[in-house]
């Protein structure tokens, strides 16, 4: 995490496309669009006590990135590290009808929704560099 100062936090949403955009676009971040600059957060971990992933949260400004208007990852962000830097959420850039289908195996994407984790990851980019222009 040295080099990374800006962390990315998506929903692990499993049950609608939605969850799964926001992962992808998560890791399109980390890997290709801001490569050193980003870390992502595990909500997993976060949840369950990740003293490393919360520290990072209270020291670093955070994008969280939800799936659905539950916002699981801003919501859990808030709980345990205090106010997000910024949130996207899939279903309002996308639709509801779209974010909510069922899930789609990332195996199984098609070019739209590709298209739509790209969308979702300028998105996220918008954000973020928001955050580093202040």
């Amino acid at each position: 995490m040295a080099n990374s100062n800006i962390g990315v936090l998506s929903c692990s949403g499993e049950e609608c496309l939605g969850g799964t955009i926001s992962r992808l676009a998560t890791r399109k971040m980390l890997e290709e669009l801001r490569k050193d600059q980003t870390v992502t957060l595990c909500l997993p971990l976060y949840l369950t006590g990740g003293e490393e992933e919360r520290a990072f949260a209270k020291e670093y400004p955070v994008i969280t990135v939800d799936g659905c208007s539950k916002c699981c990852a801003r919501r859990a962000t808030e709980k345990y590290s205090g106010k997000v830097s910024a949130t996207v959420i899939v279903s309002h850039i996308l639709g509801e009808d779209i974010a909510l289908c069922k899930t789609v195996s990332s195996k199984y994407l098609t070019e739209e929704q590709y298209k739509m984790v790209d969308k979702v990851a300028a998105e996220i980019c918008k954000h973020f560099d928001k955050i580093v222009s202040k």
